[in-house]
């Protein structure tokens, strides 16, 4: 029988030897990965901060797993339908989303009818960025301070105004975070993707805008909007003179905006972690964190797990937030 058994085990073993590498090893599945263009859905209009960040990574991870990363812009509804699509689409690797603050954390507390669910339907992969919004206001304001757009917002209730890249987006709580903390009126203009509000913002047609620094700090060294503060609680290193909040008289003030690859929920653990792999090491390239840098925003990386645990303590301050301040969307 012992006999019978070793001719039996080294026959196997002949037979595994002769296997495919691909087929005989458990990752098999990721060395084949990919081996055609990957999607990345950007929930956003093209040229927000969102989408410059996709961007660059996908340009490097190219690189990196030798297949084109393609950038797919699916704005509306604050980034659901971007979302949506992504939750739907096949568990393969070749469709991902990169997810926001409001995506990830938000949306799910202030839309009644949501199509997904961001902890149920999605496969976190990596926590890329972090990002500081900037209060900027056009030339023509006459508010060279916080202190000064607050006395000019209260002495002028309701008529000023702020944009945001889509309601329910951080830019949008943001500037709520800052109405409450200020004990200003001031209306909301949502809309859709941070682009056009920019537009309008430089026009004059709206007062203020919490934007993203990668999209506005351009805009802002050209002189074409002022930075009033920062919503970090340090200030950026490509606009040391602006403060933060905090700085500037609305204590305790902080609200920052994050991004993050997910994967629709059921992707193999094995393509995942490939993914986040190339991710980390793009994200320690030197020409991306110089870039990033320049643009405000911080790289963060790590492994999915880590990311998972910050969406569900993000998903929770959030909803706190928005249950407190009393905001719903339809």
């Amino acid at each position: 029988m012992k006999t019978l058994l070793r001719n039996a085990l080294a026959a196997f073993g002949v037979f595994a030897s002769m296997l495919p590498a691909s087929a005989a090893a458990p990752n098999g599945e990721a060395d084949a990965y990919p081996n055609k263009p990957v999607r990345i859905i950007v929930p956003f209009a093209a040229g927000g901060s969102t989408d410059v960040v996709a961007r660059l990574l996908a340009d490097k991870l190219a690189v990196e797993l030798k297949q084109p990363f393609v950038v797919d812009n699916r704005g509306g509804a604050g980034g659901n339908i971007g979302a949506d699509a992504v939750a739907k689409a096949p568990a393969d690797g070749y469709t991902l989303l990169m997810g926001t603050t409001g995506v990830l954390a938000i949306n799910g507390h202030l839309y009644k009818n949501m199509s997904y669910d961001a902890a149920r339907d999605f496969a976190p992969v990596s926590y890329t960025s972090l990002i500081t919004n900037i209060l900027v206001v056009p030339p023509t304001v006459p508010a060279r301070s916080v202190a000064e757009l607050v006395a000019l917002a209260k002495g002028k209730p309701g008529t000023l105004s702020f944009a945001s890249s889509g309601a329910g987006s951080s830019t949008h709580l943001s500037a709520e975070l800052f109405k409450a903390m200020a004990g200003v009126d001031i209306m909301h203009v949502p809309y859709k993707g941070s682009s056009q509000a920019l537009t309008d913002v430089m026009a004059g047609q709206v007062t203020m805008l919490f934007d993203n620094a990668p999209s506005s700090m351009g805009f802002v060294q050209q002189g074409k909007l002022r930075a009033l503060a920062v919503t970090s609680t340090k200030r950026l290193p490509s606009l040391p003179d602006v403060p933060t909040l905090d700085e500037a008289g609305i204590k305790g003030y902080e609200s920052l905006s994050w991004s993050g690859i997910v994967a629709p929920a059921a992707t193999p653990p094995v393509i995942v972690a490939k993914l986040n792999g190339a991710i980390d090491r793009v994200l320690k390239m030197d020409e991306v964190r110089q870039k990033f840098a320049a643009m405000g925003v911080e790289p963060v990386g790590g492994p999915p797990e880590a990311f998972t645990r910050h969406m569900r303590a993000e998903n929770e301050k959030w909803g706190k937030l928005i249950k407190t301040a009393g905001i719903a969307l339809n």
